[in-house]
């Protein structure tokens, strides 16, 4: 105690002398007694002592009570990064906005692929129908002038020609066996085959919808030699084979299925559920666009709607086995709800977090939304240029005809319909089913042009559609048409460029005066200039820039390098 005491009074006595040197020092220099650069240099060396003074009794000051009182009674304040913490915010409300968003384009998606799939049962034959009765009645009206089928005449008649070919290709192939062979095998290797067969079933969606639009094309198209009219077969029997084999696929994937429900431990249906929960590893740690996101959002509700049929097949199978005991229904209902919940799950996790990863809003999907609404309202436009069946198979990858194939064999494989009372009933069913069709279509189509409105897309319903690829016959074609086009004519705007749509008074209008510029030698030979065009025309097909617009990207287009 006294040694710190007299410690104490020593440091003392130093301040005290170090401040009298330093008052002697200043003094001397106001006598000019000393010089300056040696009082500076005093000064700085009693200035660095001071200072390691305060640094030791700073560091003596230091103690475990001080330091665990300054942990609890430290503050810091967000203010001073609030864009930081403002965007955290947002990252977190986006995540819950998402499930109500993405539902809200599943459930309209949903309805859009239910539209199209009753569309194949109720209305196409209906209008196979009336397509049939103009061929058998032109002859005797004596409409020579005219067409003898319109162009979506054609392609309906050539689809319900498919679904009946098919349907009796069908009967070929005996799901009882297919059943047992498929059960026999181990809970592993059906887990690989079905996931073969998803691999599978996008591939045929891909390359199937090409198939049946050649087919369509090959069959429309103004012909000058009926010669021409001979290449429609090739591409038949490829569109018969690929709905074949496309069904058959899918028939694989519900018996599959059907082995997962009805195993006794439930294995096999836990892993298949698994295998969803696998995507979201596949998909949410990965850069996605705007696009990507889009493709990956038709994907879904391609898949929700196909799975929700295969489980329809698979309870119609089940139900007939149990001689449509309805017991055996709810049996069956726990694992039903299971695989739809679990579905729902993982798609919102996965949109929830591909969002937040990427900076994409939730508004996106009203965007998307928008864009599958005008699908729907620009083929009710008179300058439509597709049907719309077949536009949600190019924008989504579902192809209805395999699908409804397969519900008919296994509906008509499962249902005896014997007596009058069983085809008052079939038919009675059918009007429900028409009745269904019509009011799913009124409002959606209303709903529809709601969506449109919103997103102010009415302009582009009035715009010429999107053209093709550009080929060397396709640009020369278009050449000759704008080189015989006559100056001084207007063109009406509005009025759809495709060369599917064929004006009814074509044939009486005038003939195009031909122009007498030296432009007019390519309809001969093609000269220097047109080939090197050509030439830079297909190396800018090499070196295309990606689609933007929404409306130019259908499930299989390539967005940045990757198709989701």
């Amino acid at each position: 105690m006294a040694d710190s005491v007299a410690a104490g009074l020593g440091d003392e006595n130093d301040t005290e002398n170090e401040d009298k040197e330093r008052e002697k020092l200043l003094t001397n220099k106001t006598k000019k007694h000393i010089g300056a650069s040696e009082v500076t240099e005093t000064l700085g060396f009693y200035e660095r002592k001071a200072k390691c003074k305060e640094r030791k009794s700073n560091v003596s000051d230091l103690s475990l009570v001080r330091f665990i009182s300054a942990e609890l009674t430290r503050g810091y304040f967000l203010e001073h990064n609030e864009a930081k913490y403002t965007e955290r915010r947002e990252r977190v409300y986006t995540c819950l906005r998402i499930p109500k968003e993405l539902e809200k384009l599943m459930i309209f998606g949903f309805f859009l692929c239910l539209d199209v799939f009753l569309y194949v049962f109720t209305l196409l034959p209906l209008r196979v129908l009336l397509a049939l009765i103009r061929l058998l009645t032109l002859p005797c009206c004596g409409l020579s002038g005219s067409r003898i089928l319109q162009p979506a005449q054609v392609c309906d008649v050539l689809k319900g020609i498919i679904m009946v070919l098919c349907y009796f290709m069908m009967h070929y192939v005996d799901y009882a066996m297919m059943y047992h062979l498929i059960r026999g095998q181990s809970v592993i290797k059906l887990y690989i085959i079905y996931n073969m067969l998803e691999v599978a079933d996008r591939l045929f969606s891909s390359f199937g919808q090409d198939i049946l639009d050649a087919l369509y094309w090959t069959a429309t198209e103004p012909k000058e030699r009926k010669r021409a009219h001979i290449g429609v077969i090739p591409h038949f029997f490829m569109a018969v084979l690929y709905v074949f084999l496309h069904a058959i696929l899918i028939m694989v994937q519900a018996t599959t299925l059907n082995v997962a429900f009805n195993s006794h431990n439930k294995s096999l249906l836990t892993i298949m559920m698994s295998n969803n929960f696998v995507e979201i590893k596949g998909s949410v740690f990965k850069k996605f666009e705007k696009n990507n996101l889009f493709q990956m959002s038709n994907s879904d509700i391609k898949e929700r709607f196909t799975n929700y049929t295969l489980l329809l097949i698979v309870c119609l199978r089940n139900m007939e086995q149990f001689s449509w005991n309805p017991d055996h229904l709810w049996v069956l209902f726990p694992d039903v709800c299971m695989v739809i919940a679990s579905e729902i799950a993982v798609d919102v996790v996965k949109h929830a977090f591909i969002t937040k990863f990427n900076d994409i809003t939730a508004d996106v999907y009203s965007e998307y939304r928008a864009s599958l609404a005008f699908d729907l309202v620009s083929s009710r436009q008179k300058n439509a240029y597709t049907d719309y069946s077949d536009s949600v198979s190019r924008r989504m990858g579902f192809i209805p005809l395999p699908l409804a194939l397969l519900l008919i064999r296994v509906v008509t494989s499962s249902v005896k319909i014997q007596g009058s009372l069983s085809i008052v009933c079939v038919v009675l069913f059918y009007l429900g089913m028409i009745t269904l069709k019509v009011l799913n279509s009124i409002v959606l189509l209303g709903k529809s042009c709601m969506y449109v409105k919103e997103a102010n897309m009415e302009e582009k319903l009035f715009q010429n559609p999107p053209s093709a690829t550009p080929s060397r016959v396709s640009s020369r074609a278009h050449r000759t048409k704008h080189t015989q086009e006559p100056s001084g004519e207007p063109v009406e705007e509005g009025m759809s460029a495709s060369v599917t749509t064929q004006p009814t008074h074509r044939d009486k209008s005038p003939a195009p005066q031909l122009p007498t510029s030296e432009s007019d030698q390519f309809l001969t030979t093609p000269d220097e200039s047109e080939e090197k065009s050509l030439i830079q025309e297909e190396t800018e097909l090499k070196h295309r820039a990606p689609k933007n617009d929404l409306l130019e990207i259908d499930r299989f287009t390539i967005c940045g390098n990757r198709i989701d």
